[in-house]
């Protein structure tokens, strides 16, 4: 015997010699069967048990296969469904098809005709399961990393309040300490107390950082058409403060539009435009440039924040997106090393990619895509 499935099928059809037969030969083949004369009698024993498949005559009294399908759907919305029928039903047949069956045969019944058609519906039914178990598996990822991302922005915001407090008293005493004792204290004491108290501010400043990045992780996107060319400029005045005294060479070519949150995006651009001032704080004048490559074949743009910095060793590119993670000495340009984590953070969220090549003095190139059309569906 074939090495057939062995799903559960409803064989209905009111000639009973065909009924019989085609209850044993598909038994020969491998599958349970149980055959019914009537749609009435299928419709009963789909409440008391559960099938795979129906295999209906078209034709038959007081209901014929398309009103047996629709209520056998309502009773199991997972069930398959062939149509036996004869040559001059097949426009009947099609709009079956139509209501829910996965197939039709003609009569007379052939078994090399009818076992494909099982086949193909069985495989049918268990992908339309497979898909089935799979969405719910995502709805409860979906349920359970919400719910985790709520966690843990308690947690953060617990920690960030119970770190903070013991800096609040540290800075604390310490002006307790100026105002009412400093004079009395040697210069060197005096210094000690100037470093705990930019330790304290520091730390103060990595807390704030640390939760800012945790919460760009899990803010909810707000799609829209962003102009990316307006930002850039919005971004660089409110940046200039940054680079007062200095003479700033700020140039955007002609960009684009994006699709994306702008909030979020103009935290991530403004991130990198703010490093790009940083570092090339010793240029004379500094050149800071906003510009954009096409994608290769049609894929999104290619945007970039060009500087004449201190750049550095593209041995080291691997460590510069990482939270804390710096390339230069804190004495040399400060910070807390979160805002180039926070930048690609915000940029693969938005389903981008971000990367940086440099040399050392000899300025950074940072790239970024995000998507220039709204996502389909």
């Amino acid at each position: 015997m074939p090495n057939r499935p062995t799903g559960r099928l409803l064989v209905v059809d009111d000639e009973i010699s065909l009924m019989t037969a085609l209850r044993n030969t598909l038994r020969d083949e491998g599958y349970h069967v149980v055959a019914v004369a009537s749609a009435a009698e299928a419709l009963g024993a789909l409440r008391q048990g559960k099938f795979d498949l129906v295999l209906t005559d078209l034709v038959m009294p007081k209901m014929d296969g398309i009103a047996l399908l629709k209520d056998a759907l309502s009773i199991d919305p997972g069930l398959v469904a062939i149509i036996m029928t004869g040559h001059g039903s097949i426009p009947t047949a099609v709009e079956a098809m139509r209501t829910g069956a996965i197939d039709y045969v003609l009569k007379p019944i052939k078994l090399h005709a009818l076992l494909p058609a099982l086949e193909r519906a069985l495989t049918v039914q268990r992908l339309r399961k497979k898909n089935a178990e799979l969405e719910r598996q995502v709805q409860d990822h979906a349920a359970s990393l919400e719910a985790a991302n709520r966690d843990l922005e308690a947690f953060s915001s617990s920690v960030a309040h119970d770190l903070r407090t013991p800096l609040r008293t540290i800075s604390g005493f310490i002006e307790i300490i100026r105002d009412n004792h400093v004079r009395a204290l040697p210069a060197e004491v005096r210094h000690y107390l100037d470093l705990i108290d930019a330790g304290a501010v520091e730390m103060d400043g990595l807390i704030g950082a640390l939760l800012s990045f945790s919460r760009f992780g899990q803010q909810a996107l707000t799609r829209a058409a962003v102009d990316l060319e307006r930002l850039c400029r919005d971004v660089f005045t409110d940046l200039e403060r940054e680079s007062v005294g200095r003479r700033v060479n700020f140039r955007v070519q002609a960009l684009p539009p994006a699709q994306g949150d702008p909030t979020l995006l103009r935290q991530a651009v403004a991130n990198l435009i703010s490093n790009a001032l940083k570092f090339t704080r010793g240029r004379n004048p500094a050149i800071v440039e906003v510009g954009c490559m096409p994608g290769n074949a049609g894929a999104a743009p290619v945007y970039f924040v060009r500087d004449n910095g201190v750049g550095f060793d593209m041995r080291h590119a691997d460590r510069l997106f990482g939270v804390f993670q710096r390339l230069h000495h804190a004495h040399e340009f400060e910070g807390t090393g979160v805002g180039l984590a926070t930048a690609r953070r915000i940029i693969e969220r938005h389903g981008g990619r971000i990367w940086a090549e440099a040399a050392p003095d000899s300025g950074a190139t940072f790239f970024f895509t995000v998507p220039s059309r709204p996502p389909a569906g």
